[in-house]
């Protein structure tokens, strides 16, 4: 049995590897499997609420932003901090959600208010060790910086009726400094796949986040992302794809 010490170390050098690739190329994938393991080191029980964390995703009110009319999205939203080096968070009071419209032609240049996470699956085991992991692993990366962190919950919902767009707004940028993107489940779908473009729109590489906890890091000032629609398997029954997305902000 690994001692305690040894478990942290192991934490730390995957947290130091997700940094340097995420350096090196602007972008990382993550396996859920290695994501699991990696949280595990940090904390045994890291993961303890996973179950209750992922059927949160099924009480998620409709988006009623979506300028395209759209009613496939389901949403929550969160607004926390950091201070500099990772060395911990804290959640600030509710507030709205804002991207211009440089960022997002469809929804942008509103403040769009979300009803907020449930209070418990925020403060849980499995949101605080996600939320620590983007903190380590971005706190390295721009140790003297702190950040302005969002949280946001989405379930994109086909039902043979409509289109079901993951991004509506196409190949983006969040308008922030890092995006963390986290699997939580997949039911009848198929699609959903993203790609990472240069700064020039030239795409750079294509995945599907596909099992639970495969993460997709990537340098917002840095790269452009998108991800196709999704379709049902099965015609007659609906389909739907959740998703976690947490973006870092500097903050003076």
């Amino acid at each position: 049995m690994s001692s305690p010490s040894s478990q942290s170390s192991l934490y730390l050098s995957g947290v130091e590897e997700m940094a340097e690739a995420l350096s090196s190329r602007s972008y990382d994938l993550i396996s859920g499997d290695k994501v699991k393991q990696l949280l595990l080191h940090r904390s045994e029980n890291a993961l303890d609420d996973l179950e209750p964390f992922r059927d949160s995703w099924s009480r998620m009110p409709l988006d009623s932003y979506m300028a395209d009319g759209g009613r496939y999205r389901r949403r929550r939203h969160a607004t926390l901090s950091a201070p500099r080096a990772g060395a911990g968070y804290r959640v600030e009071p509710h507030q709205p959600h804002y991207q211009g419209l440089d960022y997002n032609n469809l929804n942008g240049g509103v403040a769009r208010h979300y009803e907020p996470f449930e209070d418990e699956i925020l403060r849980g085991r499995t949101m605080d060790s996600l939320l620590t992991l983007g903190c380590d692993v971005f706190g390295r990366l721009a140790p003297y910086s702190g950040w302005h962190v969002e949280a946001h919950q989405f379930r994109i919902e086909v039902d043979g009726e409509e289109v079901g767009l993951p991004t509506p707004e196409g190949v983006h940028r969040d308008g922030v400094t890092f995006v963390l993107m986290a699997m939580i489940g997949r039911a009848n779908a198929t699609g959903g796949e993203s790609t990472v473009f240069d700064l020039d729109k030239q795409p750079v590489e294509k995945f599907a986040l596909t099992d639970l906890l495969d993460v997709a890091l990537v340098n917002d000032e840095r790269v452009y992302h998108g991800v196709t629609p999704i379709e049902q398997i099965d015609p007659a029954a609906p389909a739907s794809r959740d998703v976690l997305v947490i973006t870092y902000r500097h903050k003076p």
